[in-house]
């Protein structure tokens, strides 16, 4: 019984060591899942907004911008990998990708730190210009990547 035991406690670890594995080598998108915009807004909307409503956005939109713009020789969208380009999946070319994500994901924390003390003084008007023009930009991306390939 006992030996029943440790054989089923040693084939499930090394089931679960052979799952994480795995999930290490899969090639990793270049741009992130996570960035995409649920809804765009025209100027009366957005001043129907509280400014805790506008604060939220404008936030969102530059983690989207942050996490695309970078990338745009690449591709504008989630799911793009350095397979697709031909780019060789090595080690170095990961371990360049993860520094990259890693300086990305930094690079924005530091701004939402400072934009969470600051922007709460930003002018209402003003944050909608930018909400707005942030938008724009964003759609300007969807119409760049109709036109390329990827």
């Amino acid at each position: 019984m006992k030996s029943k035991a440790i054989l089923f406690c040693l084939t499930f670890l090394l089931m679960s060591g052979v799952g994480f594995s795995q999930g290490k080598d899969a090639p990793k998108s270049i741009i992130s899942q996570d960035v995409s915009i649920s809804k765009y807004h025209d100027r009366k909307e957005l001043e129907q907004m509280q400014k805790g409503k506008l604060l939220g956005l404008y936030n969102e939109r530059i983690e989207i911008i942050v996490k695309i713009l970078p990338y745009i020789a690449f591709a504008t969208k989630p799911g793009v990998t350095m397979s697709t380009f031909g780019i060789p999946d090595t080690k170095e070319n990961r371990n360049a990708l993860d520094d990259q994500i890693d300086a990305t994901s930094n690079y924005f924390q530091s701004t939402m730190d400072f934009q969470n003390k600051i922007l709460p003084y930003s002018d209402r008007a003003n944050l909608i210009a930018a909400i707005l023009f942030y938008e724009e930009t964003l759609k300007a991306l969807h119409i760049y990547s109709e036109n390329n390939r990827f």
